[in-house]
């Protein structure tokens, strides 16, 4: 009797058994809005340190520029779901365990500071962009590193996980610079690294530099220099093959765009003074990002 015909005989005595009969297939998760309207729970992954997107002050609050277009598509899923007594469950998340988190459903919506990348895709499916910057340096204005090549033979500090610190560790191989590159856990580790002196430059997106620069003991001591080495287009992450949960989450993000509600937000946290320290970014809006807020798309640069 060949191993088939075994098979066969021990599933017929064995209900689970048939499912060795069958191919494998992909698990179907619960559908996010069926999944939120069951529980009355949407569990948001935020970001602790990243200044002015996502971070947290006071007693645990989550504030910023991300999480105030978050609270809009909160609105808009308690709308859908008929929960208007939706219980929002913050989750910290970092570079490294962000997408897992996502994947395995203890996040519902990541509404951080995260690139949407063409590799990314097959893990997570990335909303509407909502932010677009470039990867700079920040580095003490007497440190003598102006742009890239001055990193040679330097400490540089990234962080984990990150566009920049790809992007870092091949310049250093391409070029053959012989940098040493240190990864921080997230900004705050990346801020205490750079201001102790142990790396002369911070390689990330200019304009979580320019939070980090707010943060630090004397920011005018700071500057942010360099040709930028890529552009970063922002997007939340959500789980793969749920469509009608990123189609409410695009169109709630589109409404604030195209409504020229997203103005407000922006001069809110990138042109006037914020908390903790009041510093203001002076970080105006860019053409780019101006055109993507007028015609909202969810498309990866690279």
């Amino acid at each position: 009797m060949n191993r088939l015909k075994l098979l066969a005989l021990a599933c017929l005595a064995v209900t689970p058994c048939l499912a060795l009969m069958q191919p494998a297939a992909a698990q179907v998760a619960q559908p996010t809005l069926e999944k939120i309207r069951s529980a009355n729970i949407i569990a948001i992954g935020y970001r602790e340190t990243s200044v002015p997107f996502s971070y947290v002050v006071g007693d645990n609050k989550v504030i910023g520029f991300s999480q105030d277009i978050c609270d809009k598509v909160i609105e808009a899923v308690k709308a859908k779901t008929n929960r208007p007594n939706l219980q929002v469950r913050f989750i910290p998340v970092t570079s490294q365990n962000r997408i897992p988190l996502v994947q395995n459903g203890t996040v519902d919506l990541e509404c951080g500071v995260t690139t949407n990348l063409k590799a990314r895709q097959a893990q997570v499916t990335f909303s509407n962009t909502f932010f677009i910057a470039t990867t700079r340096l920040l580095t003490r204005k007497d440190s003598g590193i102006h742009d890239f090549p001055d990193l040679a033979g330097k400490t540089v500090l990234t962080n984990q996980g990150t566009t920049s610190e790809r992007i870092l560790r091949r310049m250093n191989i391409d070029k053959q610079m012989n940098m040493r590159i240190i990864s921080a856990r997230d900004y705050g580790e990346g801020r205490a690294t750079l201001e102790s002196g142990r790396a002369v430059a911070y390689m990330m997106d200019d304009v979580l530099l320019a939070g980090t620069r707010s943060l630090t003991a004397n920011p005018s001591e700071w500057t942010i220099v360099g040709t930028p080495q890529s552009s970063e287009a922002y997007g939340f992450m959500m789980r793969n093959n749920d469509p009608e949960f990123r189609q409410l989450v695009n169109n709630a993000m589109a409404g604030i765009m195209k409504s020229g509600e997203i103005d407000a937000l922006y001069t809110k946290w990138f042109e006037k003074p914020v908390p903790p320290k009041g510093a203001n970014f002076q970080f105006p809006m860019s053409e780019a990002l101006r055109a993507l807020y007028a015609a909202p798309n969810d498309r990866a640069f690279d």
